[in-house]
């Protein structure tokens, strides 16, 4: 058995420290694969480090996505603009977002979100793109986030039917709204084309800190069969590139 890939988010590690040369060459000598929602300007940047670019945000706002039909025909030309930059620069993942419920009927905003999924599905199919559902806690850090659960992410997909239209399953954030962190992919890994990991509580390093056992984790998805990315999305309250090998080596198992 293989180890996963990694990958690292690069809005919680760019913080000032190093430039983005310097982090870079770090993450790709200390053994990552991909770099995650880095700016358009450094793509080329991050080439030359042979880092693939894992995933890009598909335009939309956390709070205001696919869970309102008011927003598709603007939604719609944006995610079609981005599956088209992740198709030139082989970017595997579009991000997408649901919204926020501002008093959405869970049932009705799955519908919706589905909907909204089903204009673009064809168009990731085409390119090769899978656009990713991203579970967020509605309990810490987005207030009232609609796809806060498993079962709704899961639901959407179920009525989209696409194989290019899965969840992102952030780990930090489903461990904060749900738990049952190992079981839930055991059952439902099929829906899951994409993983975050962070520390809880405090999404910091993934260290003796924090609840989440990510040895045993990391061997669930691998056991799945799982062959895309792990992406490091935590904060460090250190040093970023001392961060990025501890848990390079921590999740780095067979």
């Amino acid at each position: 058995m293989v180890g996963l890939k990694q990958s690292f988010c690069w809005w919680s590690f760019a913080r000032g420290q190093y430039t983005p040369e310097q982090l870079l060459r770090a993450a790709a000598d200390i053994g990552y694969q991909g770099v995650e929602l880095i700016e358009l300007e450094l793509w080329p940047l991050a080439k030359d480090h042979g880092l693939t670019i894992a995933s890009i945000n598909g335009g939309l706002s956390i709070e205001r996505g696919l869970n309102r039909g008011e927003h598709h025909d603007q939604i719609e030309a944006q995610i079609r603009a981005t599956i088209a930059e992740a198709e030139l620069w082989h970017i595997p993942n579009v991000i997408v977002f649901s919204g926020n419920r501002e008093g959405l009927d869970d049932r009705a905003g799955a519908a919706i979100t589905a909907e909204g999924l089903r204009r673009v599905a064809r168009i990731a199919e085409d390119a090769g793109v899978t656009l990713v559902l991203e579970l967020l806690n509605s309990k810490v850090d987005h207030p009232d986030y609609q796809c806060d659960q498993t079962a709704w992410g899961v639901e959407v997909c179920r009525m989209v039917n696409s194989p290019r239209v899965k969840l992102l399953y952030d780990i930090y954030h489903m461990q904060i709204m749900e738990g049952d962190i190992i079981r839930t992919i055991q059952t439902h890994h099929p829906y899951f084309a994409h993983y975050h990991t962070a520390g809880n509580p405090g999404r910091h390093e993934l260290d003796a800190l924090q609840e989440l056992n990510y040895l045993p984790i990391v061997r669930t998805i691998l056991a799945t069969g799982y062959d895309g990315y792990l992406g490091q999305e935590f904060v460090p309250l250190g040093d970023p590139i001392a961060g990025l090998k501890h848990a390079f080596d921590l999740c780095n198992v067979q």
